[in-house]
């Protein structure tokens, strides 16, 4: 509201204050000519001071709500991260029980179509586009990517190594996302800006922290908790290293790399898709069906020979299944669609570290893992690598905000996408654009 306005407002506000006093000593007396006048001057200040107590309510409302709008991307992505450090541990200490990795991807992508698909139907009903060819291209890909080659390369990788270092190796994945984005030109580059020269320098701390968590082990760095371990942690790390050669670790840390590339395109290819298929548990239930016929085909073929790798009982290889389908396949698929049409694929993957801590903590007291100073150090490189590039991105997220509330023409993702009909989709952490303010009428 203009300023002179508002105090024209409160002037009159205050004048009605006045008046209604005045009626109100005037109230015990018959009606008169004074009191017809009074009330017919107090009626339009009255209702000026009204509508701007409204206004300001509504202010504060809708203030509360953008906060809470704003921390939706934040709360999913670190609910999420502790889903997969969990899911870290069981599935290492299944695959170490002897649970084949080909099977374990079937079944968890089973149980994650039988969870999501109901949900899918009933609540996207209306909203599921119409399926194309280039679509349905676009899904074999993102399953291709996700359950059939990531899935199958990490769970391999982590058995290899262990799942504290694979989780801290993930921490990449940030550094392969943005490269992968600027080679495709989803993300712009600007060698003289300093956000971009912060990108830069956090993806090549990123990579040389990966490189170095490879290269040198150095001693074993022990914890407060597993100080008491005693003889018993000493004879189980001899025989994982006896068991878990040089070359074994090395192909263990490509193979967790590769799967790193694999959900990088991932990541990129589903937020390409979300363009022309927005429906988050339609597209999530398509991934996991086909993500389920692909690796099941591949397991027929790699287990041919071992048929009982299928049987599984009431015991850890169920919950790893059950649990690693809901919350890592089902949950994460939906939440990480929504919160990369808000925030980008970046932001998605700029949460590792967090999974990382509470892995290595986990699989120590858990799976009695020991980390040593080179995964430690190179942890920490690839962790302030990480954190330069989210600042990065999180000032080109506040310039284009800006930029929108400057009037200046920027594609942004909204709270509201409405379809065909007309209703609208809510997508976490958008920005609201174009809002009309109501006028309030101070005149009569």
């Amino acid at each position: 509201m203009h300023p002179t306005l508002t105090c024209i407002c409160l002037g009159r506000a205050r004048h009605a204050h006045v008046i209604n006093s005045r009626l109100r000593k005037l109230a015990s007396s018959p009606r008169s000519k004074e009191s017809c006048e009074l009330a017919s001057k107090a009626t339009p200040a009255s209702r000026c001071s009204e509508q701007l107590l409204l206004q300001q309510e509504e202010g504060g409302t809708m203030g509360v709500g953008k906060v809470l709008n704003d921390v939706k991307p934040y709360l999913a992505m670190v609910l999420l991260q502790v889903g997969f450090s969990g899911m870290y541990i069981v599935s290492v200490a299944s695959l170490r029980r002897g649970m084949s990795h080909y099977v374990l991807v079937v079944y968890r992508n089973l149980v994650a179509t039988v969870v999501m698909a109901p949900f899918a139907l009933l609540f996207e009903r209306g909203v599921r586009p119409k399926m194309t060819v280039t679509i349905f291209l676009k899904i074999m890909g993102l399953a291709l990517l996700e359950p059939g080659l990531d899935q199958n390369l990490y769970y391999l990788g982590a058995k290899l190594t262990s799942a504290g270092f694979a989780s801290a190796l993930v921490n990449i994945l940030p550094a392969v996302t943005f490269l992968t984005a600027v080679l495709l030109r989803m993300e712009k580059v600007r060698l003289r800006s300093l956000h971009s020269q912060a990108k830069i320098v956090g993806t090549a701390c990123t990579v040389a922290g990966a490189v170095l968590m490879i290269i040198y082990h150095g001693p074993v760095v022990q914890f407060p908790w597993s100080r008491g371990h005693g003889h018993t942690a000493a004879a189980a790390v001899a025989a994982t290293a006896a068991s878990q050669s040089s070359a074994s670790w090395l192909n263990g840390s490509i193979m967790v790399i590769v799967s790193c590339v694999c959900w990088s395109a991932f990541f990129i290819l589903q937020s390409n898709t979300l363009q022309s298929y927005p429906a988050e548990l339609s597209l999530t239930t398509l991934i996991c069906v086909l993500g389920s016929a692909m690796s099941g085909a591949v397991a027929l073929v790699a287990e041919r020979h071992d048929m009982g790798a299928w049987a599984i009982g009431f015991d850890t290889r169920l919950f790893t299944a059950v649990y690693s389908g809901i919350v890592c396949s089902g949950v994460a698929y939906y939440v990480q669609g929504l919160v990369t049409q808000a925030r980008g694929p970046v932001f998605v993957t700029a949460f590792q570290p967090l999974s990382m801590i509470i892995t290595v903590v986990m699989g120590s007291i858990i799976l009695k893992e020991e980390i040593t100073l080179g995964s430690v150090i190179g942890a920490a490189i690839i962790v302030l690598g990480l954190y330069s590039l989210i600042w990065g991105k999180s000032e080109d997220h506040l310039d284009k905000a800006a930029a929108v509330a400057n009037g200046v023409a920027t594609e942004l993702p909204l709270t509201s996408m409405a379809n065909g009909n007309g209703n609208g989709k809510h997508v976490l952490g958008g920005h609201v654009t174009d809002v009309e303010t109501p006028a309030v009428n101070c005149a009569h």
